[in-house]
């Protein structure tokens, strides 16, 4: 053994040393396999659907009078997320040449009617914005308020001058491909976006060299020119080039039987952005300090609740148990009819609560949404989930949460099992699992659809999708649900450390309402999730990029340590009363949070989306609302109920009674 270890030690530095020397090859894992161009080449740029901050309702590119590309348009492919996104991403005539400056004529329009004038009146006035992609990059646009430059993607429809009654198309876009010339080299590019896997080695070295696209903006502005004259054009002919912004006199105006012509201008600008970086003007973030105050706050709290636990562990519990233990069978005995406290329940502590089989199907649902929480955001934390591919981070999640019902059929059913002493119902218990969370998310995502299918938005699901999801949900979660439960079924059975008693033991009147204290108890989680909640919800709803999900997994940690800590303190306060129904009040004390949550959503579509119009944009955003606080309610309830289970557990299997 003594030889086995110093050679051990002998060989632990030399291959650290040889893996050191050893050539190896680089990998980039987030965004799409890296594309490079030749000079001259053709490159088409594509549309996303029309999107505002102040609606929340996408439409498609093409509902408005826009240019059409010559061989008709066509869809491009995407995956489940993009689709639930409200994502239409379709071709547009907008052709560039590598490295080729040029100002081009594209289309004049018909004679607008009535219908064109109110819908473009319409998307100008609710401030919808043309989202444009090139080689997977969103075009950016870069504006001037209060000597702040604001980074926004894409550009508006159109846009009304102050103390103006007239709204002015945008029909000539100023726009700046940033290109990076490669020479190749020996470097394996492992890409995860909507091109495909793609690895680039040194065979390809020569086939490679070229240019790569880093960077695409655009400067809007809106152009007046003489529609007869224009027309006589064919597409792609050269134009005069327009310096913009340019005056209310020469811009043009949306009225009925104008005839809107459309040009843009392309200028190539070599640059030394490499492409593994480019994506790093869109997902650049502010406010680092203000997550590092948000993690320090946490940990806050953290240490406060820890010291609470800690005193009752080590001072409170330990203390009583050693002093109870001492006694002999009889000053045990006399003791008892003295004790006050949690040591007065020990006959009713593990009594099977109300609505046992709804705690059970709500545990295992919070164990399937936590689940699926933390190996998301572990994956995009580790760059798994670039936002160079739409719609992955959502495809995950769903992927994910289907695969985890295994996890959730057997958790509810062992639950169950241990509540009732017998696997008699697990089918039912089981059945529900699959159907509690995913049938009202179902249900609230329908009524939803139906709002978004009257008002004619891409945000309005397909039938044919809508079909897709039900078969996933129950050609995949629903089976597996059932197969976790079975394995529940056999699974060893958690025994209670004490026995029940057959009479319920009353519990002493108190002074104010236990759930007082319960629903206050949820402030101390929520303390931990305000801020970053607060960079979601404007990334979602202000068409912000958010990726700090390292700060995002800090937090879900910090959570689920304050959520434990919090139903723990709780359920022990519950217990020293004498009050033995601590199975949903465990639940709730941590689950609690999600109420105000759903309240800080509300105070941000009051205070800040003061620009959300419309009842159906705030049907909208309060069903997702609702949604996600009930996934958050479920998750973080599980954690504080299992907690609070295991240390009942322990606290009452160290009290010896016969």
């Amino acid at each position: 053994m003594a030889k086995l270890a110093t050679a051990s030690q002998f060989l632990c530095p030399l291959l650290f040393v040889l893996l050191l020397l050893c050539p190896c090859n680089a990998f980039y894992l987030p965004g799409t396999y890296m594309h490079t161009y030749a000079q001259q080449e053709e490159i088409y740029v594509k549309v996303n659907s029309l999107t505002s901050i102040e609606t929340e309702l996408p439409f498609s590119y093409y509902s408005l009078p826009y240019c059409q590309p010559k061989g008709g348009i066509k869809k491009s492919a995407e995956n489940l997320g993009e689709l639930l996104m409200g994502d239409q991403i379709d071709n547009s005539p907008y052709r560039f040449r590598v490295n080729v400056n040029e100002s081009l004529y594209l289309c004049t329009t018909n004679a607008l009617n009535e219908h064109d004038v109110t819908l473009l009146k319409q998307r100008t006035r609710d401030l919808y914005q043309v989202n444009m992609i090139l080689d997977n990059l969103p075009v950016l646009r870069y504006t001037n308020q209060n000597g702040a430059i604001i980074q926004w993607t894409g550009f508006p429809v159109g846009y009304t001058p102050d103390g103006s009654s007239d709204d002015y198309i945008v029909n000539h876009l100023k726009l700046k491909v940033l290109v990076h010339e490669y020479e190749g080299g020996n470097v394996k590019i492992i890409g995860t976006g909507e091109e495909g896997m793609g690895v680039i080695t040194e065979n390809d070295k020569n086939t490679m060299n070229g240019y790569e696209i880093v960077g695409f903006e655009v400067v809007p502005c809106s152009v007046k020119r003489d529609p007869d004259a224009m027309s006589k054009l064919n597409m792609y002919d050269s134009v005069d080039k327009v310096n913009c912004p340019l005056e209310i006199e020469r811009s043009q105006p949306i009225r009925e039987q104008e005839r809107i012509t459309f040009t843009y201008e392309v200028e190539f600008v070599k640059s030394d952005i490499k492409w593994p970086s480019r994506w790093d003007h869109y997902l650049k973030m502010e406010g680092a300090k203000v997550h590092w105050f948000s993690i320090m706050n946490s940990l806050m709290v953290i240490l406060f609740l820890a010291g609470i636990v800690f005193v009752i562990f080590l001072r409170t519990v330990r203390r009583d148990l050693t002093r109870y233990e001492e006694l002999d069978r009889e000053s045990q005995a006399q003791m008892t009819e003295e004790l006050s406290g949690w040591k007065l329940v020990v006959g009713d502590v593990f009594r099977e609560p109300t609505y046992s089989k709804l705690i059970c199907v709500m545990v295992g649902d919070g164990v399937q949404i936590l689940g699926m929480a933390i190996i998301t955001i572990v994956f995009a934390a580790l760059g798994f989930m670039s936002p160079a591919s739409r719609g992955m981070l959502l495809t995950g999640m769903i992927i994910l949460y289907l695969f985890l019902g295994i996890i959730a059929g057997y958790v509810s059913v062992r639950l169950w099992r241990t509540i009732k002493g017998t696997s008699e119902g697990w089918r039912s218990v089981s059945w529900s699992t699959a159907c509690f969370f995913p049938g009202i998310s179902f249900l609230v995502l329908t009524i939803l659809n139906f709002m978004l299918w009257a008002n004619n938005s891409t945000g309005a699901l397909p039938i044919s999708l809508f079909f897709a999801i039900f078969a996933l949900w129950f050609c995949i979660s629903v089976p597996l649900t059932l197969i976790g439960g079975f394995m529940g079924t056999r699974a060893e059975q958690i025994e209670y450390p004490v026995r029940t008693n057959q009479i319920p033991r009353e519990i002493p009147a108190r002074k104010y309402p236990s759930w007082l204290l319960v629903a206050g108890a949820g402030t101390l989680p929520f303390g931990t999730l305000f801020i970053e909640l607060f960079f979601i919800l404007s990334s979602i709803w202000l068409g912000r990029f958010y990726y700090v999900f390292g700060f995002l997994l800090v937090v879900l940690l910090l959570l689920v340590v304050v959520c434990a800590e919090v139903s723990v303190v709780l359920t022990y306060m519950h217990l020293c009363v004498e009050d033995w129904r601590w199975w949903w009040k465990a639940f709730f004390a941590s689950g609690s949070v999600a109420v105000y949550v759903f309240l800080y959503s509300i105070n941000y579509l009051v205070f800040d989306l003061k620009s959300l119009s419309g009842p159906v944009s705030a049907m909208l955003y309060v069903g997702y609302a609702f949604i996600v606080s009930l996934a958050i309610m479920l998750a973080t309830g599980t954690i504080g109920f299992l907690t609070s289970f295991s240390f009942v557990h322990y606290l009452f299997s160290s009290v010896k009674i016969d």
